[in-house]
């Protein structure tokens, strides 16, 4: 059974950083791309970034190019997303997810909040 658990949000400050984690489990890791998405409140889903298999390549959306850097550790099944420069328009829950092969997983999210 696929399972994606994310974590690591919380309540910070502008300005403030945050890494959210995604710890996988239920197939294969290491040979699919993982994607994060975020939905701020009382809008839609909005894609934020996507890493491949092997962690060496990751796109974004243009908006959070520079603040935002994905990662992965293959040996812990588990995707990160470093944010920096947080603005309260980050303010959203974020979740990772899984296409295999159109079939889509998702994490219960984990909620960003910067405020001051």
């Amino acid at each position: 059974e696929v399972q994606l658990v994310e974590s690591g949000g919380g309540l910070v400050q502008p300005g403030g950083s945050l890494r959210l984690s995604c710890a996988a489990s239920g197939f294969t890791f290491s040979t699919y791309a993982m994607n994060w998405v975020r939905q701020a409140p009382g809008k839609g889903l909005e894609w934020v970034s996507r890493i491949n298999n092997g962690g060496d390549s990751t796109s974004y959306t243009d908006s959070l190019k520079g603040r935002f850097t994905g990662s992965r550790d293959n040996a812990k099944n588990t995707i990160y997303l470093q944010m920096n420069s947080l603005k309260p328009e980050d303010t959203a829950v974020y979740y990772c997810y899984l296409d295999v092969r159109g079939h889509i997983y998702w994490g219960q999210g984990t909620q960003v909040t910067v405020s001051s």
